[in-house]
């Protein structure tokens, strides 16, 4: 199955206050394989970027002035990720993030079967700091190039993280509602499911030959 981790970086965290995107990162997983097939662009958001977004990401105005509008973009992002499921690490940010940019372009609302891995780090380990940096620590994932938060670089990393979240389960989120506002608890659906390991034949006949001598053994 194809999937895509997705990353986004803004101007700032809330689409209340006019804050748009300035970078989109995508790479494509077929069979948690990651291809060569990737998506990635700096926007022009048409406002300044916070302090504290710049902090984050390092982008400045003056840099993002000269970039490609979503506009430019929005057709071609929506064909990259058509009929993929999205890997997402805080999925309700930026999926808020994007459906503004959608609404803006005139188009409708993301509605892929999302994985939010933030939901799954924290039903994994709850109690547990769940940030994509704690996460490369748990698994040992070398995050060394991560000085700032740039969207292909968080996309490799949360990648990595994600293969072994899925080790045990896996949690799925329906966002085919959700708002650009933060409050949708009561219009996504959690589901979870495990791994299956199906034994082969000859491990089967073992186990019965096994179970046969045990038991002579033990009552014979």
């Amino acid at each position: 199955m194809k999937e895509v981790v997705l990353d986004t970086e803004t101007t700032g965290i809330s689409v209340k206050e006019g804050h748009r995107i300035v970078e989109i990162g995508c790479i494509e997983l077929d069979n948690l394989i990651p291809t060569k097939n990737r998506f990635h662009c700096y926007l022009n958001p048409e406002r300044k970027v916070s302090e504290k977004a710049l902090e984050v990401h390092g982008y400045t105005d003056e840099f993002l002035s000269e970039q490609k509008k979503f506009s430019d973009i929005g057709e071609q992002f929506l064909a990259f990720i058509k009929d993929k499921r999205l890997i997402i690490h805080n999925a309700e940010f930026d999926l808020g993030h994007l459906n503004n940019e959608l609404s803006i372009f005139g188009k409708k609302k993301i509605n892929n079967e999302i994985v939010d891995t933030l939901i799954l780090a924290r039903d994994k380990f709850p109690g547990s700091p769940v940030s994509l940096d704690a996460l490369c620590k748990r698994y040992r994932i070398d995050n060394s190039i991560r000085t700032q938060h740039t969207a292909l670089i968080d996309c490799d990393l949360l990648s990595k993280v994600y293969i072994n979240l899925i080790d045990q389960k896996e949690p799925t989120l329906n966002f085919q509602n959700l708002d650009t506002e933060t409050d949708n608890s009561n219009s996504s659906k959690v589901s979870y499911f495990k791994k299956v390991v199906k034994p082969s034949e000859d491990e089967i006949f073992k186990h019965n030959e096994y179970l046969k001598n045990h038991l002579k053994k033990n009552y014979f």
